[in-house]
């Protein structure tokens, strides 16, 4: 697909129609003035169910996935979709005819997830996301999984999604190089070649009080991830110019690291906390150095 996503997170029920009008007229000024127009090929939004009690950030209803396409759509200067969707809540049938209808809305891939963390594997009535994968083949082209390298047992996991009918593998947010040796390793051991959207995220100075990218990458008792976390607290303590130098050049480690190993390389940007000049400065950096497209 060439990927550029921009993740745009749909507002409180109470914002409605108007605040996402907003957020697109915001996206195409940031754009503007830090010379990404044109460059993002795609908005994507997430599913967005209620999780922990913990978060750092309080939980609102938000806007349904397909409203806020259809109202931010036109603001986008003819941005396609991306989508998450969580499969576990529907039955096959309603499953179907959300697919559907995220499709027909102009969703280029969607990719299914599982369960919020207060629930298992296999919990919830719905269908499973590996199911899905198979299951809805001839109806979504693009089918997508998250994929978590630092995640024990990743490889084998991302494999069997890959043998169900993933398309394409979106990470969570890199804070390491991690996703390099993941990747290494996945090339010399299977045949899959899914397209790889790089996720990266802006790291605000908010974030040493309010820890939201920490919580949203933990994985309690898991030594790789504790350190991608010790990455994100020392880095939002930084001035900006040594925040953006140090998430670039993660970045040039990353794409550098990956872009032999025979993957079709996308990328995916967000900023937790909502989107400003500094964040978009920082995504230009980025992809000064090396663009999909």
């Amino acid at each position: 697909m060439n990927t550029i996503a921009l993740e745009l997170v749909p507002p409180d029920v109470d914002g409605g129609v108007q605040s996402a009008m907003a957020e697109g007229r915001k996206i195409v000024e940031l754009s503007r003035a830090t010379g990404l127009t044109g460059r993002i090929t795609h908005a994507m939004i997430p599913g967005i169910i209620q999780e922990d009690g913990d978060r750092p950030v309080d939980y609102r209803e938000k806007l349904d996935t397909i409203d806020y396409w259809r109202a931010i759509r036109p603001e986008l200067g003819g941005m396609r979709g991306l989508c998450t969707q969580v499969t576990a809540f529907h039955d096959e049938q309603r499953l179907a005819e959300r697919l559907r209808n995220l499709r027909d809305e102009g969703m280029d891939g969607i990719a299914f997830v599982g369960v919020p963390r207060t629930m298992s594997d296999g919990d919830g009535p719905g269908v499973a996301p590996t199911d899905a994968l198979t299951k809805f083949q001839d109806l979504i082209p693009h089918r997508g999984s998250i994929l978590i390298p630092t995640r024990e047992g990743e490889q084998g996991r991302f494999g069997f999604k890959c043998e169900r009918g993933a398309t394409y593998g979106m990470t969570q947010l890199l804070h390491s190089d991690a996703i390099v040796g993941f990747l290494e390793e996945f090339a010399r051991t299977t045949p899959h070649r899914p397209e790889i959207l790089l996720s990266f995220g802006f790291i605000p100075g908010v974030e040493s009080k309010k820890k939201l990218i920490q919580w949203l990458i933990q994985d309690p008792g898991n030594a790789a991830v504790a350190a991608e976390q010790q990455f994100v607290a020392e880095v939002a303590e930084l001035d900006f110019e040594q925040r953006k130098r140090h998430v670039v050049d993660l970045y040039k480690r990353v794409v550098d690291g990956v872009l032999d190993l025979g993957f079709p390389i996308g990328v995916h940007l967000e900023a937790p906390y909502g989107y400003n000049e500094p964040a978009f400065e920082t995504f230009a950096a980025m992809l000064d150095h090396w663009s999909p497209n």
